[in-house]
């Protein structure tokens, strides 16, 4: 199917699926981008709430896609330019031995291998002087085995903060500033009809809105590497396109090639026909994607430079998020070749 072609069918399959979630009320509304090379299209549905219709230039809370936005790049970087070696025990970093968590590496972080807690309650260091980072690697470890982990790229966060001698939203902001995202950041944001607020976590009270849905990025002053970005369709384009250009050899001004070729390469079975590579879920069929709670997703289909992405506030409803995996279906789907060829 030529690429033009591809664009407007994907665009109304995703539209049409945003609308039953919306005349369904799962949802209030959201927004997507469908591109390749350079071209994209851009779908919005609904609203951000009962009042304020959304748009390709809304902010939405992306939730874990912070994972691969933010941290997953800072790391590339960081590899590059010999600040960080992704087979190094974290004891190379962090001061402590004998802490049960020092020999985990970067690498075993990013396929979610680490064994570190699985828990990510942050609430029990509230009140102490324990350093974070020494209090997430003091926990013993869990049993070998994958395990979706967000400990691990909250470890990473602090690591890159260490390594810089900067914050991670500052690191964060020149990246993408490099690649043109000027619609994306770390919150808090003010509550205007530019931003979709999230989850009414309390009968009677506003919902979540302009700051992070996430508790444990909450807590750590919503800037965390596992949570905590905002960005809008307009934005998640810009960035699926350049590393899409990356993959297929363009210059290395962001992140190394190579390492986004290792990080799109199948490094742990996860079940269900799915490998995780560093960072990323990879498919059989070679599509490369992560999820947010809050009800986002990126998928890129490196070998053919097409990419689909989703930002919602499913979560607006409630934590059901009924519907979702559909819309994130049809996008998957939307990218697979033999897709291409049987609607050709």
């Amino acid at each position: 199917m030529r690429d033009g072609d591809w664009l407007t069918e994907t665009g109304a399959r995703i539209r049409g699926v945003l609308k039953v979630m919306v005349d369904a009320d799962w949802l209030p509304g959201g927004t997507a981008v469908i591109g390749t090379g350079g071209m994209w299209e851009f779908v919005a549905v609904g609203r951000i709430d009962h009042e304020h219709d959304t748009a390709p230039d809304v902010s939405y809370d992306v939730a874990s896609l912070t994972k691969v936005m933010a941290t997953w790049p800072l790391v590339g970087r960081a590899v590059a330019e010999g600040l960080l070696d992704l087979n190094a025990p974290m004891a190379e970093y962090f001061p402590g031995e004998d802490l049960p968590g020092a020999w985990v590496t970067t690498r075993q972080i990013l396929t979610h291998t680490s064994r570190l807690n699985q828990v990510t309650w942050l609430e029990r260091y509230v009140g102490t002087d324990q350093d974070l980072a020494e209090a997430i690697l003091a926990d013993p470890l869990e049993e070998p085995g994958y395990r979706y982990i967000d400990r691990g790229f909250i470890l990473l966060g602090l690591l890159l903060e260490r390594l810089y001698g900067t914050g991670l939203e500052r690191l964060a902001a020149d990246f993408w500033a490099g690649l043109g995202m000027r619609g994306t950041t770390y919150g808090p944001l003010a509550r205007s009809p530019g931003v979709a607020p999230t989850e009414r976590r309390l009968v009677g009270t506003g919902p979540t809105w302009g700051v992070v849905h996430d508790e444990a990025a909450a807590l750590m002053g919503g800037v965390a590497g596992h949570a905590g970005v905002f960005t809008t369709a307009i934005d998640l384009g810009a960035f699926a396109r350049e590393m899409l250009r990356l993959y297929k050899g363009g210059a290395d001004e962001a992140i190394p090639r190579s390492f986004v070729r290792e990080s799109w390469s199948p490094q742990v079975d996860v079940g269900a026909r799915l490998s995780r590579g560093l960072g990323w879920l990879v498919t059989p069929e070679g599509v490369v994607y992560h999820n947010g709670f809050t009800g986002t997703s990126l998928f890129m289909h490196p070998e053919s430079g097409r990419y689909v992405g989703v930002l919602t506030n499913a979560v607006h409803h409630g934590r059901d998020r009924t519907g979702l995996v559909d819309l994130r279906t049809e996008a998957r789907s939307a990218l697979i070749p033999q897709a291409h060829e049987s609607s050709s």
